[in-house]
């Protein structure tokens, strides 16, 4: 049995973060369905930690005391990309698909709690299976998942890496053809009106110098460990009136709130791709040690429900394209947003974009729709999400 310290089980994280890359490339059908690598490279030990388990093994023993950090970098990051000068991009429709993604979010916790009261089991658990995971993704699960566990759901962990792997799968293969329906049903078609790029929000011209995009990496690496230090207070102070909430988001707050002030005053300059690439490094490392971690035992005899849960849900976010049409603008792009809609409410924004993608390569562009659904699926809907869910486990702890 190895016994791996902070450090040794990152770099563990690290080797099975390239086992995954190396798996959707090796496996084709990986990388189509757009699965996570880091969810890849963690099951593969997770699945390797449960064999053992079946014949009385352990193989190793980790130190997670970085995850959280790790998670709560990544959550910090998004706030810190959340700029609200995003919603001048045909900001009314924004506006208008993050509240029908924020309304189906809570229609996902109430169909997956009724699913959960149907099968005995705590009502929280719809919403771990519900919002949390479909619309939030591996990440959110995770996060939330201690939370959950201390309502009274357990193996927390596992279901929430089942359900929204499962969601991810399913949203690729249902996003695609649910649109294609909608599209011939109504006879949609691309206008051809020429479609306006969207405004870069970064500084245009030569290329940085090395010095340049090291300082640069220096002020988001800073002003994201500043936002960390003030959002534990921020949390520490929203914990305090006894509201539970996961530990990001009082650092998600303070990192939006330093973007816009940025935004309006240029004191920091921070880059928009800087701060996503560190971002994505630490989500990277946090899903691979949280998958490595993971005791996939504990989800015995909570198949059925969660086959049952999927289904529903599934049928209900396609169904529903036919809301988002209607209200988006009853136009070619307002199908394609539906397209994007079933990725990211089943899964994550990769999805959404693969989805929309693989319409738009068959039936002509939709640029509308490429200003609009990732702004919400890629920022906006993880700050309503959070909300939704916390209010949930408050409710029902």
């Amino acid at each position: 049995m190895l016994q791996l310290d902070a450090v040794q089980t990152l770099a563990l994280a690290g080797i099975a973060l390239f086992l995954g890359y190396g798996l959707c490339r090796w496996v084709p059908v990986l990388g189509k369905y757009n699965l996570p690598p880091p969810v890849i490279g963690g099951l593969v030990f997770a699945i390797a930690v449960w064999i053992a388990h079946t014949r009385d093994t352990t193989l190793f023993v980790l130190d997670t005391s970085l995850q959280t950090p790790l998670m709560i970098a990544f959550f910090t990051t998004i706030g810190m990309n959340a700029s609200l000068r995003l919603l001048k991009i045909s900001g009314t429709q924004v506006m208008i698909f993050l509240g029908l993604a924020s309304g189906f979010a809570v229609f996902q916790n109430l169909l997956g709690m009724a699913v959960a009261v149907g099968f005995d089991l705590h009502p929280l658990f719809g919403v771990l299976a519900g919002s949390t995971t479909l619309t939030g993704g591996p990440a959110t699960g995770l996060a939330f998942a201690p939370l959950f566990e201390e309502a009274g759901v357990p193996g927390a962990e596992s279901i929430a890496v089942a359900s929204a792997m499962a969601g991810i799968v399913l949203g690729g293969l249902v996003g695609g053809p649910a649109i294609t329906v909608l599209i011939r049903r109504f006879k949609l078609s691309p206008s051809s009106r020429q479609a306006h790029a969207a405004p870069d929000f970064e500084t245009t011209g030569p290329a940085p110098s090395e010095a340049a995009r090291e300082y640069n990496a220096l002020k988001s690496i800073v002003t994201l460990l500043i936002a960390m230090w003030l959002g534990a207070w921020v949390s520490g102070w929203i914990s305090a009136t006894g509201i539970t909430l996961p530990a990001y988001v009082g650092a998600m707050l303070v990192g939006a709130a330093i973007r816009n002030l940025d935004d309006r005053t240029g004191w920091i300059g921070l880059s928009v791709p800087t701060t996503d690439l560190i971002g994505n490094v630490c989500l990277a490392l946090f899903l691979a040690v949280a998958l490595m971690n993971l005791k996939l035992w504990e989800l015995a005899g909570l198949a059925l429900p969660l086959i049952l849960n999927l289904v529903l849900q599934v049928g209900a976010v396609a169904a529903f394209c036919i809301v988002v049409y209607r209200i988006m603008g009853r136009d070619y792009d307002a199908a394609i947003m539906g397209g994007g809609f079933i990725g990211f409410m089943l899964g994550t924004t990769a999805n959404a974009m693969a989805v929309m993608k693989a319409l738009v390569e068959r039936y002509g562009p939709a640029p509308r729709a490429f200003l609009v659904a990732p702004l919400v699926g890629a920022f906006f809907i993880d700050f309503t999400n959070a909300l939704i869910i916390t209010g949930f486990i408050n409710f029902w702890s």
